[in-house]
């Protein structure tokens, strides 16, 4: 897996090689040559550690370790020498002769010492050739199935397995239910129940369950159990029709060949065809293989017949049961559950009346995880528990363990094969990425594809952005349940996320010992050469932690609760590309002073009592992402918007040309020249959330020029010197004008608050327009004008005192939506009719007068979520989810009363599709940035005020687990 890593590594390091030689830097000709030698070898090195993994499943050999971590040494020095030359011309570029004499960094590097550095890169190379000429890594002789670990076909039998199972009773009713005859109207034809779930959450072991009460029945006339883990589809299908042979029935034939998938469908065919047949196929990896094994079941069938698949990933699950089938997504355990399993495993019989330690510790750390509970459990039974070591001892040095104890081998060979079964380096390292995150804080989505971005996590391909491709990367790990959701918003995309229970620790472990996050953490130092530093929770404060670290070669830091001066002492870096202080507690105006001369930053994310941005921030011309949403900023320059590369500025702030009078940009950049900038089209911003406006600020006419904006939030704030709203409305309509012949929007969202303007403050925009999402906050009677013309809007939501009669009819029109959120105090009767909103999946009330209008059967048929965060609801208020055959969840308030919760899971029994009902987790407070719609509390003294504030009590994130 180190090969892995190190092999994207150096696939993100040749183009910026190539660049170097492409761009005119005045380079010297013999140092063009030295990059253009570089950039062939490593392009060699590349191509032969890709050979090796391609060659062997298990790479951690000592000779392939040592040579890995030569080249990952080599290939840090290269990138070193890149980004210093950068950073050196980046700086000749922005300063004075005279400012280049008295300012220059002292790690600087002149053109002399560069070609030096330069050459000694060349010397290392032909030195890691060398080496790996005398040492070759030896062949690797394990098989697949070894270097997995997992029982064969061959070797396992359900059936035998060990029954003491805890918190199974109802997942097993509800899979036998599933299995059970078809029902009269029911579609006749082969039903595949999918059972998916993260590694070690029970998937196999209830399988195994449902098989050995199946098997022991004379319902079917075939059984068979086979696994499908790295295993081809003719391997598969051999040993399918081999687990016919030893259920008592005849097999075709001694010798199969796995190769011969054609005729392996045939046979298994015969073997089951108008017959009645239940098979399990344990942890199926792709749908191609799924598709292949599916061919081979007959095509006739009574409907008697019964698969069940068990995955880990979320599409595989969804495409195995996607006709007539149903997808059953695991749980982890409850509390009660799990301390059950875990004392059944670590306190032997013997000592069952003995007083036993408390086991908090370790249920948080196992997280519900039943692999993790019983070995942790055989662990400490095998340590002389409840007498031997206390819980807190063997959580604090569970990495230890893990990767050393012969207890945890299963587990970790579990997580290594999950782990490398990843597709690619960069989704490896997008994973190991979550290491530098506390257990305890949830990431946001969004921040962190942008982080990605900075640092060039993922590969960029010239059909999509880095942005893109992050977040390709990000819904795969989700897919794989590498990784849970714990916010989603309407609209079913991910907010905020963690890793959970071992998992989590074996990131950690791993992201630490390959040397990809250095950690200070509860006084843990890995004082190594650090790339991407992070502090955690009020450590490190001690400036001598740091005594052995370069901080000048740092590339990301990140940091929660304290940190020393010497850590927040910005002029020692120089190759920063993401600072990341949201959460840093001691962070003031005094400690950013030298940020702008982070010349390579493109992600930058602060908070603490920083009250404003430095003078010279337009400096950071590579900078991508600019947040202040945790800060007390509250004025923007506008010459912020010269950055060439700016993409993101998010926060709640005023825009002004006149804040920093001192400024030498101020004085050479003038707002003509920002227009002039703007208008030209070199503006690459795309998401601008969001700025207060009176009406009259001067940044509303260059707003329009801004080609690439693709979500503006706004906040309208009267003041006693400006009334008129005609600036606002003309930026609002350059914006949503509907560009369809200019360019292929896909996404374009406004959000806007106008509690404070004026009834028809919108009544004068027009269409046709362009939005995807829309939300709107302030009094509505009816819906605006240019809601007739509007196209390609998915999402809406609308906050407002009264939702009335005028504001329902039109919302009916809109055929194309998709989520909508509805946020009032109280609504008007109104009848949603037959055919009214035909595409839309997701409907959420809140309201504080729960009296929902009418709908008709026939109306909203394909929804699949209703969300009534109405904590005053009486039993259904009048809906009947029968109406909705598609729906799959329902959301209530957690105020809501007993009767009502068991009216609504009757029902839910009773409907067809059996959708979950769920209640809002209370408390939850949101920090995705698409709920984060409240005002910076540095405007709470210039009157703004709250939409609809007798809602605050209503939890704002909707929680599906």
């Amino acid at each position: 897996m180190e090969a892995a890593l190190l092999s994207g590594t150096m696939k993100a390091m040749l183009p910026k090689l190539f660049s170097l030689v492409e761009k005119s830097w005045n380079l010297h000709k013999d140092i063009k040559r030295d990059i253009q030698f570089l950039e062939k070898e490593l392009g060699m090195i590349l191509r032969s550690i890709d050979d090796e993994l391609s060659a062997a499943r298990d790479d951690r050999g000592a000779v392939l370790l040592l040579s890995i971590e030569d080249l990952r040494e080599l290939a840090h020095g290269i990138e070193d020498c890149i980004d210093s030359l950068v950073y050196r011309a980046s700086w000749k570029q922005q300063s004075s002769s005279l400012r280049r004499r008295l300012q220059s960094p002292k790690a600087l590097l002149t053109g002399l010492q560069f070609a030096q550095k330069l050459q000694r890169m060349k010397q290392l190379v032909v030195e890691a050739h060398e080496r790996r000429q005398r040492y070759p890594v030896p062949g690797q002789a394990a098989s697949a199935a070894q270097a997995d670990g997992s029982p064969s076909s061959a070797s396992f039998d359900p059936r035998l397995t060990d029954a003491d199972l805890v918190g199974v009773d109802e997942p097993r009713a509800k899979l036998l239910e599933q299995l059970a005859a078809a029902a009269e109207g029911q579609p006749v034809q082969l039903k595949v129940i999918s059972i998916v779930g993260s590694w070690g959450s029970g998937k196999t072991a209830l399988a195994a369950d449902v098989y050995r009460i199946q098997a022991g029945s004379e319902r079917f006339d075939k059984h068979a159990w086979v696994c499908a883990g790295l295993k081809t589809p003719g391997e598969v299908l051999a040993d399918l029709l081999r687990g016919f042979s030893s259920d008592g029935h005849s097999c075709p034939g001694n010798v199969l060949n796995a190769s011969n998938v054609g005729q392996l469908c045939v046979q298994v065919r015969e073997q089951l065809v108008k017959k009645r047949y239940f098979i399990v196929i344990d942890d199926i990896q792709t749908q191609d293989q799924w598709k292949i094994i599916k061919s081979a079941f007959p095509d006739e069938n009574d409907g008697s017949s019964r698969v069940v698949v068990t995955t880990t990933i979320q599409s595989v699950a969804n495409a195995c049961s996607s006709d007539n089938g149903y997808v059953h997504k695991m749980s982890r355990l409850d509390e009660k559950c799990s301390k059950e399993l875990f004392s059944k495993k670590a306190c032997p019989e013997k000592y069952s009346q003995y007083k036993q330690p408390d086991p908090t510790a370790i249920l948080k750390k196992c997280d519900g995880q039943p692999l993790a509970l019983v070995t942790i459990g055989q662990f400490l039974q095998s340590n002389g528990w409840p007498r031997g070591p206390a819980c807190e001892d063997v959580c604090n040095n569970i990495g230890y363990h893990l990767e050393t104890e012969e207890t945890f081998e299963k587990m970790r060979r579990v997580l290594m094969r999950n782990y490398a079964n990843l597709p690619g380096h960069a989704l490896k390292a997008c994973l190991l990425y979550f290491g530098i995150f506390p257990s305890d804080n949830p990431v946001r989505r969004k921040s962190l594809l942008r982080r990605w971005s900075a640092e060039g996590i993922v590969e960029t391909q010239d059909s999509c952005d880095a942005l893109a491709l992050a977040a390709k990367n990000f819904n795969k790990l989700v897919d794989q349940n590498f990784i849970e959701p714990i916010d989603v918003s309407n609209n079913n995309n991910v907010k905020t996320c963690q890793t959970y229970g071992m998992m989590r620790e074996f990131i950690l472990q791993l992201s630490i010992s390959q040397n990809f996050v250095t950690l200070f953490c509860d006084d843990k130092k890995e004082e190594k050469y650090v790339r991407r530093l992070s502090l955690h929770h009020k450590n490190a404060k001690d400036g001598e932690s740091f005594k052995n670290i370069d901080l000048s070669l740092v590339r990301s830091l990140t940091i929660f609760g304290k940190a020393c001066k010497t850590v927040l002492d910005f002029s020692k870096y120089e190759l920063l590309r993401v600072l990341d202080l949201e959460k840093c507690d001691d962070l003031k105006d005094d400690h950013i002073k030298g940020i702008c001369n982070l010349l390579l930053l493109k992600y930058l994310s602060l908070g603490g009592s920083v009250t404003e941005l430095p003078e010279d921030i337009v400096k950071l011309e590579h900078l991508e992402a600019l947040d202040v949403r945790r800060t007390k900023v509250n004025i923007l320059p506008v010459e912020v918007f010269l950055l060439p590369c700016l993409m993101h500025i998010l926060g709640e702030f005023r825009l002004s040309g006149k804040v920093y009078k001192k400024s030498v940009f101020l004085k050479k950049k003038t707002g003509n020249e920002v227009q002039k900038f703007l208008s030209e089209g070199k503006s690459n911003i795309e998401t601008l959330a969001g700025f207060v406006t009176d009406g009259s600020d001067r940044f509303l006419h260059l707003m329009g020029h801004m080609n690439r904006l693709r979500k503006v939030k706004i906040w309208c704030k009267p003041s006693a010197s400006s009334t008129d709203w005609t600036d606002l409305r003309r930026a609002i309509q350059q914006f949503i004008q509907d560009k369809k012949d200019e360019n292929n929007d896909t996404t374009r969202s406004l959000s806007l608050h106008f509690d404070e303007c004026f009834e028809n403050f919108l009544d004068s925009v027009t269409g046709p327009c362009y939005l995807s999402s829309l939300k709107l906050h302030g009094s509505l009677t009816a819906l605006p004008q240019f809601f007739v013309s509007l196209r390609g809007l998915r999402e809406l939501c609308l906050s407002t005192t009264k939702l009335t009669t005028g504001v329902l009819e039109g919302l009916s029109n809109l055929s194309y939506l998709q989520y909508l959120k509805l946020i009032a105090r109280d609504i008007e009767d109104f009848v949603i009719e037959v055919q009214a909103l035909p595409r839309l999946l997701c409907l959420c009330f809140e309201l504080q007068n729960p009296t929902l209008p009418t709908i008709k059967q026939g109306a909203m048929r394909f929804l699949v979520t209703l969300q009534l965060l109405c904590k005053d609801i009486n039993g259904f208020s009048g809906i009947n989810i029968e109406c909705f055959e598609h729906l799959e969840e329902v959301i209530l308030h957690p105020k809501v009363s007993q009767e009502t919760q068991k009216q609504w899971e009757k029902a839910a029994e009773e409907h067809p599709n059996g959708p979950k009902i769920v209640l809002l987790k209370p408390g939850d407070e949101a920090e995705a940035e698409s709920s984060d719609d409240q005002l910076n509390p540095a405007f709470s003294n210039m009157g703004i005020s709250e939409i609809s504030p007798a809602l605050n009590e209503l939890p704002s994130v909707i929680v599906v687990p």
